[in-house]
């Protein structure tokens, strides 16, 4: 509270709920990364002789530099780490009362070297396609594990979701504090109404042309025989896949499910097992919708959530890029 502001009991209260909202604006994910960005600032501070308060831009634009270079064994920062390890200095300092000028030139000019100098084509995860997607669902088992997964594969596909909104859809609305989203089911399809990181959108996903590879029915499934009527729509399992528990399943699960079934089912088997590791990730389901679907490209944006077609482009991999031949088109 400010000095000339008298508390109260009805303030402090306000003060607990307002902390509360200000956590929220932050997912806990991004919090703990900038937690481990400033612990290491704040290091490197330390064995330099500096002190890590009040942050000088100066001293800033030394720490960006020194990431920049290789140190022993460990490589140099990529250029898009670099910038991520500024935005969390820049929001722990904001924390503590303080501000960090991204303009200052003792650490604009160092960035805009650093990226001239080190920047790097971004590296885009491949696209999981239809037949992929068929064949990664044909791998799992009929026990409650293999149900929930071949769910979440289909479901996250067809909608081109996030990891994290997969795992953090309830069944209803309002079932647990930490739901990103929830289900409504019905004849035509399914509608999730997400909380995304462009706000709140509504996904339309319909049903599919084979009961084998149709996310409804897939998610029909696996709540039918589980039994979820309230809470997480996607749940841990026990050990032997037999029971489904309470808790709420780890985004890391779906990333981990995918790069494990894209090997069972011999994807890009061309490749040594760890390049096809790398190749694949959470985001390879959102690429596959985007790549595969044979709509006009506004619909996919509207799906995917995207606020410009220029980012749904980046996610198609295989469009056709000549479809509009500018070179013909100026008589050449």
């Amino acid at each position: 509270m400010p000095d000339h502001v008298a508390g109260s009991g009805t303030l402090d209260r306000l003060v607990d709920t307002a902390r509360d909202y200000a956590r929220a604006a932050v997912a806990d994910s991004t919090r703990r990364a900038y937690a481990t960005d400033w612990a290491h600032y704040t290091r490197w501070c330390r064995m330099k002789g500096a002190e890590p308060l009040p942050p000088s831009p100066e001293l800033v634009g030394l720490y960006i530099a020194d990431l920049a270079l290789p140190a022993g064994k460990s490589p140099a920062l990529s250029v898009a780490s670099i910038e991520r390890r500024l935005s969390g200095l820049a929001w722990n300092a904001a924390q503590r009362g303080f501000t960090i000028d991204r303009s200052d030139r003792h650490i604009a000019a160092v960035l805009a070297g650093i990226r001239r100098r080190h920047s790097r084509p971004p590296v885009q995860k491949e696209a999981i396609l239809a037949e992929d997607i068929c064949g990664m669902v044909a791998t799992l088992p009929f026990d409650l594990r293999g149900l929930r997964d071949r769910a979440i594969l289909l479901l996250g596909y067809a909608g081109g979701l996030r990891r994290s909104e997969i795992v953090s859809l309830d069944v209803h609305r309002d079932d647990t504090p930490d739901s990103g989203g929830w289900v409504e089911i019905f004849d035509e399809g399914a509608l999730l109404t997400l909380n995304a990181k462009t706000g709140w959108r509504e996904v339309e996903i319909g049903r599919g042309s084979s009961d084998q590879t149709c996310p409804v029915r897939a998610l029909e499934r696996w709540l039918e025989f589980t039994r979820i009527d309230f809470g997480p729509v996607f749940v841990r399992t026990s050990r032997d896949g037999s029971q489904a528990l309470e808790a709420r399943l780890s985004d890391r699960h779906v990333a981990r499910l995918i790069k494990r079934a894209v090997l069972d089912a011999g994807i890009r088997a061309d490749l040594p097992e760890a390049e096809r590791l790398k190749l694949f990730s959470g985001h390879s389901l959102r690429a596959g919708l985007a790549s595969s679907a044979e709509v006009d490209e506004r619909f996919v944006q509207k799906h995917l959530g995207h606020a410009s077609a220029e980012m749904t482009r980046r996610y198609q991999r295989r469009r056709d890029r000549f479809r509009v031949n500018l070179t013909k088109a100026a008589g050449l």
